[in-house]
């Protein structure tokens, strides 16, 4: 079944369905969750943030019309607006990021020092993105992280598609910027006098 089927018979009072729904998209916005908080914040739990997106979901799905997006994409949006307004709450303007890929794929053959410099690129990178404002930091994550289309983020950030090419070409040269000084001071060869 269709996510539009599956709502159409929740709304006729089906509500059991509503578990398909869950499995269906439960990993993608505890994932899309989690990389909007990141790790290092103990008083925020990416599983409680998204039960929460799927009680808020559940609670307003008879306004929901697939004309106007697909599940998925007012999911996210649930899910986003959700997030941001728990760190407001918790008044904390820095967003760190968790790329647990990144660390995981750090091969364990490397020697010490190489393993020290991935993790401190890993670092400079996710600096870098918490520096973002938070429409850009939101709109790359989006695409990078959950590989949503631009339509999809322009309605998760209520925006339209040529709005969502600026942010992430914004966020984007703002990341080379940042990082263009690191790269240039650990990747020029030592030439002896």
């Amino acid at each position: 079944m269709t996510d539009s089927q599956i709502i159409r018979e929740i709304k006729d009072g089906n509500i059991e369905l509503y578990a398909v729904l869950i499995q269906r998209y439960e990993k993608k916005i505890n994932s899309f969750i989690h990389h909007l908080i990141g790790s290092n914040r103990a008083d925020i739990f990416p599983e409680d943030l998204c039960q929460e997106t799927f009680y808020k979901a559940f609670k307003s799905l008879h306004t929901f019309r697939d004309e106007d997006a697909t599940f998925q994409t007012w999911l996210y949006t649930i899910a986003r607006n959700s997030t941001l307004s728990e760190l407001r709450k918790l008044k904390h303007k820095e967003v760190l990021i968790d790329d647990h890929q990144q660390l995981a794929q750090t091969a364990t053959h490397l020697l010490p020092e190489q393993e020290i410099l991935k993790n401190e690129k890993v670092q400079k990178v996710r600096e870098a993105i918490n520096s973002l404002p938070e429409n850009q930091r939101s709109a790359l994550i989006l695409r990078e992280y959950e590989q949503l289309d631009y339509k999809e983020i322009a309605l998760i950030l209520n925006s339209t598609v040529s709005a969502v090419k600026s942010l992430l070409f914004r966020a984007r040269t703002s990341i080379k910027d940042q990082l263009e000084s690191y790269i240039f001071e650990n990747h020029l060869p030592e030439f002896e006098v």
